[in-house]
């Protein structure tokens, strides 16, 4: 922008006042409104969320594709037997055996002289009388079934955060709650995720001397590995004062040497004042003082820069006003010990990017020097430095490692003093790079940046630490002994990767550790040539031979029971995710029971997730906090985002959201799993009681001579998946349950039974199916036989069509909602009051009905009250046939228990005393890969026994 006489401003992101932005610390500005409506970027980078679809919704699919076939083929076989019926009826001009259908006057339908035709409208007719086979209110009654389901998810106040206010929010897409009983590989973010993303600086490394004597999680947690005692949070040096200070967030660095300005009796006490003073001028944080208190806040782009500007006001450099054009600072005087003001002029910021890994300002402090101060990562920091600026290097590199070791997050930090005119040379070629219009503008910033940062002065390095978020360790310990696989994709170094793993228990003692890593002599030797095609040839080479090794030791060992972890980094990862390459590296991958991918990208993270997804063809979920995690949590079958500080950006393009990633063991072991049973049983049972009811309809028909006589009236047939028995299996989609939450969260191998898909496999589908024809053929003949040519009552009347499809219809009812009593697992009063009221509603129906004139009653006119209640055949032959229908439920349970080594095993697994409450039986059990299904079972049988024992 040209303003007043030819001036020149640049125009960067930092002039952008984007949506809810607050504008401060200026009176008036010049503006101009861009990136309006289908131009602004939210509306640019948006793209069509997925659909996803959950496996057992799919497969349903298949199933119902298989009822068509069925219902084309019985359609089609009753039409071809009807045809050729149709065509004796009349022979010689005479009427043979069905005289009663008029073939003589019939136009098309019995007419004998059209017989082709008659088959081709019966073969219509017959579809239309079968559509009862194809349960059509299965998909309305399921997405009921499954807003419930999140209702009840959304109001699990053991998955409320009270903290934050926030609760679980599964409704997003409530689609995919039985998904949640079958994930088999987790794939995480870290900083947001498995940490809280709330920096605290805790410790720091000046002048080659390491301050803070704080221990961290990873610490604790690497103690507790060795078997040597667990470290105090205060080393032992350190004194009674430095724990009087009250709790600061951001801040948990304790050491006496520096704290309450005793820092001033260093030796290297000039250093120190210029490492605190750095940390509090090297920023883009904005200052908020409280009118009423006169208490300082910060507004900062990340929670590291609001952690350093912290610490450096607690210790003595308190950062207290921001102008577009100064920095003022209240610093402790190391001569008179007395707090002064300073105001420095800030003459250019130079911005942090994922390339450059640093950022740097200039500023002209009150004696007019002009300081570069910069801070950045270790790897690009060290060969910034002068020769002279390298007093403290090899001290500094030590104290960064250990920090690494500790899990904490280093920056180093320097500066150099710049001259007057080697800062004008500066400025000209800066401003006239930020001015620039072109598709290389940034390059040409970095270029005349890289030109400035250099020759500096080493002051040393910050540790800030992430704290690992409440219940982590506790939480993948028990994903892991569900038999989920758990992948962890970060952007930290591999050091601090492999201590938090440790730390959250990703990582445990004895596991073998497969590492993938460029970070090899011939490779690094590789890289200072410059010879890019040696460099990538080389490197696929190390990667692929890594990985084929990494293959040969876990085909070697697991019959042993060993179990790997495999961690990889970013630059490997991109070899490893080639097309010729990627089969491999998922075949290793899935071999380990933990995975870590150190410094991937978000593309990388997307990547990673697609491949899992497809080559496994197992469900995954993807869990992430913030915009980098979005592409993962779009491409696993599940995304789950959690509210953090990142933004609402992964929670708005997730599937479910949650506060804290502990509360995904209650959500997947307990939730999931329910769902998953919930689901399947439901859908299996909707399969069952519309093939019992459709199949007599057939059965009618071939008694009938395919005449496409309807079994039953037409209310009969309208009112079947309505009022007779879909509510009571509704019920039970929503509130059924094997064993009780602490059980399912107790044996977390329960899990296994979603995973392994057990109660939704093919064999268990058709064996419902089955058992549907088998009582549909039960219903019909047992009705059929009883009242063909008997006296119905003391009048000795035989029974009519109506009394016959009557009793059938009765003898469905009962039988369907009987049998779904006896796979419901856990009654509640609902569930009783809408089984048993359904069968009720059936006999109130049969007399309200009845009652109706006879134009709309038709043939139910006064048959149940007048027929069929006074017949003791009819309450006999009802409870007759609902005996011999239930049988094969009774003796199909009897023979799994007695004759199937599964269940065998697992009855010899429950009479040995405790044995699924062993952690290490159930470790044993996971890293062999021991069918799950048996422990699974093993455990719910103890968990029912304990619980009836306790009752």
């Amino acid at each position: 922008m040209e303003f007043e006489e030819q001036q020149q401003h640049p125009l960067s992101p930092q002039q952008l006042l984007l949506r809810d932005s607050k504008l401060r610390n200026t009176d008036y500005i010049y503006g101009a409104v861009v990136f309006t409506g289908h131009d602004t970027k939210v509306m640019q980078n948006s793209t069509d969320p997925p659909s996803k679809r959950s496996k057992i919704e799919k497969q349903t699919d298949h199933i119902i594709y298989l009822l068509f076939v069925i219902v084309f083929l019985m359609g089609f076989i009753g039409s071809i037997f009807f045809g050729i019926e149709t065509d004796n009826d009349l022979e010689n001009g005479r009427i043979r055996r069905r005289w009663y259908l008029r073939p003589d006057s019939s136009e098309i339908f019995f007419d004998p002289r059209r017989a082709p035709a008659a088959a081709i409208y019966h073969f219509l007719t017959a579809l239309l009388l079968y559509n009862h086979f194809i349960p059509i209110s299965l998909y309305v009654s399921t997405e009921i079934v499954k807003v419930l389901q999140s209702i009840f998810i959304n109001q699990d106040v053991h998955m409320y955060y009270e903290e934050a206010d926030k609760p679980a929010h599964a409704a997003r897409t409530s689609n995919l709650n039985e998904e949640l009983g079958q994930v088999d590989t987790i794939l995480s973010d870290k900083t947001g995720t498995l940490t809280c993303n709330s920096m605290e600086f805790i410790k720091c490394s000046v002048a080659g001397t390491a301050y803070g004597r704080g221990v961290t999680e990873v610490e604790r947690a690497m103690d507790r590995k060795k078997g040597s005692p667990v470290r105090e949070q205060n080393g032992p040096n350190s004194v009674a004062e430095s724990d009087d200070i009250p709790v600061i967030k951001g801040f948990n660095f304790k050491d006496e040497r520096i704290m309450n300005g005793n820092w001033i009796k260093e030796t290297h006490a000039d250093v120190i004042q210029k490492f605190f003073r750095l940390l509090a001028i090297c920023h883009t944080a904005i200052p908020e003082v409280d009118e009423e208190s006169g208490n300082i806040s910060y507004e900062a782009e990340s929670p590291d820069e609001a952690a350093f500007v912290i610490a450096a006001r607690v210790l003595g450099f308190e950062f207290h006003k921001r102008t577009q054009t100064s920095i003022s600072l209240h610093e402790l005087d190391p001569v008179s010990g007395q707090t002064v003001g300073r105001l420095y002029e800030l003459l250019n910021i130079i911005e942090f990017n994922s390339s450059r890994k640093r950022m740097s300002v200039i500023v002209r402090d009150d004696e007019g020097k002009i300081l570069l101060l910069s801070k950045g990562a270790d790897s690009v920091m060290f060969e910034l430095l002068a020769k002279s600026g390298r007093d403290f290097e090899a001290d500094t590199r030590e104290h960064i490692n250990d920090y690494a070791d500790a899990g904490l997050r280093t920056l180093v930090l320097a500066y150099r003093e710049l001259s007057e005119d080697e800062y004008k040379v500066f400025n000209e070629k800066f401003t006239e790079a930020k001015n620039s219009v072109s598709a290389d503008r940034e390059t040409l910033i970095d270029e005349v940046a890289e030109k400035i940062e250099r020759d500096l002065i080493l002051l040393g390095a910050t540790a800030v630490e992430d704290k690992l978020q409440n219940g982590v360790p506790d939480c993948i310990d028990k994903l892991a002994q569900a038999g989920i696989k758990l992948w962890v994709l970060t952007g930290d170094k591999m050091e601090t990767a492999i201590n938090i793993g440790y730390a959250c228990s990703l990582l445990r003692q004895g596991m073998k550790q497969i590492i993938v890593t460029l970070d090899a002599p011939e490779i690094q030797s590789l890289e200072k040539t410059g010879d890019k095609d040696a460099i990538i040839k080389a490197s696929r080479k190390s990667v692929l031979e890594q990985i084929a090794s990494g293959k040969a030791q876990v085909s070697a060992l697991s019959a042993m029971s060993e179990a790997f972890a495999l961690i990889i980094d970013g630059k490997s990862l991109a070899y490893a995710l080639e097309d010729d390459m990627k089969q491999s590296f998922l075949d290793l991958a899935t071999g380990c029971a933990s995975v870590i991918c150190c410094r991937s990208s978000p593309k990388q993270k997307a990547l990673v997730t697609r491949l899992v997804k497809t080559g496994t063809r197992k469900t995954t979920l993807a869990i992430g906090d913030g915009a980098n995690d979005v592409g993962m949590l779009q491409e696993a079958d599940i995304g789950i985002g959690i509210s953090g500080v990142e933004g609402m950006q992964a929670v708005m393009s997730s599937d479910v959201a949650i506060a804290q990633f502990r509360y995904l063991e209650r959500l997947l072991l307990v939730h999931g799993h329910w769902c998953y049973r919930r689901l399947s049983s439901m859908i299996c049972y909707f399969f069952y009681k519309n093939i019992a009811f459709g199949f007599t309809v057939f059965l009618y028909e071939v008694y009938a001579s395919f005449s496409a006589q309807p079994a039953y009236n037409d209310w009969y047939l309208s009112l079947y998946n309505v009022f007779f028995s879909s509510l009571p299996v509704v019920a039970m989609g929503v509130f059924d349950q094997d064993v009780p939450a602490r059980y399912c969260l107790r044996f977390p191998l329960l899990y296994q039974e979603g995973v392994q898909n057990v109660l939704f496999s093919w064999r268990r589908i058709l064996s419902w199916m089955f058992n549907g024809f088998y009582s549909a053929v039960i219903v019909f003949f047992f009705c059929s036989r009883a009242l063909e040519q008997q006296a119905f009552n003391n009048d000795g009347k035989t029974a009519s069509r109506e009394i016959l499809t009557g009793t059938m219809y009765t003898c469905i009812v009962w039988v369907v909602n009987l049998q779904l009593a006896l796979s419901i697992s856990y009654f509640t009063l609902i569930q009783h009051i809408l089984i048993w009221g359904t069968i009720g509603f059936w006999y109130l129906f049969q007399v309200v009905y009845g009652f109706m004139p006879p134009s709309f009653s038709t043939d139910a006119y006064r048959v149940f009250v007048e027929t069929l209640a006074p017949a003791t055949s009819y309450w006999f032959i009802t409870l007759f046939v609902v005996i011999a229908t239930l049988i094969p439920y009774f003796l199909y349970n009897a023979i799994q228990t007695r004759f199937f080594p599964m269940y065998h095993g697992m009855i010899q697994c429950i009479r040995h005393e405790g044995l699924s409450d062993d952690p290490a039986y159930c470790e044993m059990v996971r890293q062999r890969s021991m069918r799950p299904t048996t422990v699974g079972f093993t455990a719910r049988r103890a968990a029912s026994r304990r619980e009836a024992s306790r009752r």
